[in-house]
């Protein structure tokens, strides 16, 4: 599994298209997680990069973060408005590791505050959760065709073309 900054070496275009498309949506994505029951719940979500990695946090006692502590799969969907896809698309995939750090906690609480005034400086997290990425993938329209983008790890990025 990989982390973002080994992630984005790996599979630039699709970094870039995902890094672009949440900074255009104040950082809004679509998070998949599996219900208890086996079927998937979405949920909105507004990961935030942070010391190389991208990182899922948020209020205590969600059903999301009871999802991922049962089955740490998840996906993440750039969220999107345009049918089009003007602007591309990108969704990634892997597996969350709940960290218990303290001092963490605290680094990434201020430089949120810096970063967007939403202060959580000197609260405890009950969960934050680093991704580690199993694959990716984007579109991109242009002159009138569809390009796919994909990636796994180990393997570089590959484009497929459809018209």
């Amino acid at each position: 599994m990989t982390g973002w900054t080994d992630f984005a070496a790996e599979a630039s275009r699709i970094a870039e298209i995902f890094v672009r498309r949440h900074a255009a949506t104040g950082n809004l994505c679509l998070l998949a997680t599996l219900r208890p029951d086996g079927f998937p719940r979405i949920s909105p979500m507004e990961p935030q990069f942070f010391e190389g990695d991208l990182w899922i946090g948020g209020m205590p006692g969600t059903a999301k973060f009871e999802d991922l502590l049962a089955d740490p799969r998840f996906s993440l969907h750039t969220a999107t408005v345009d049918p089009h896809v003007t602007e591309g698309d990108a969704k990634i995939w892997g597996t969350v590791q709940d960290v218990h750090d303290e001092a963490l906690h605290q680094r990434y609480a201020e430089s949120l505050f810096a970063r967007t005034g939403f202060d959580l400086r000197g609260r405890q997290f009950e969960h934050f959760f680093r991704t580690r990425l199993t694959g990716a993938a984007s579109v991109e329209v242009a002159d009138g065709h569809l390009d796919v983008t994909v990636w796994k790890p180990g393997s570089p990025e590959r484009t497929i073309r459809k018209h």
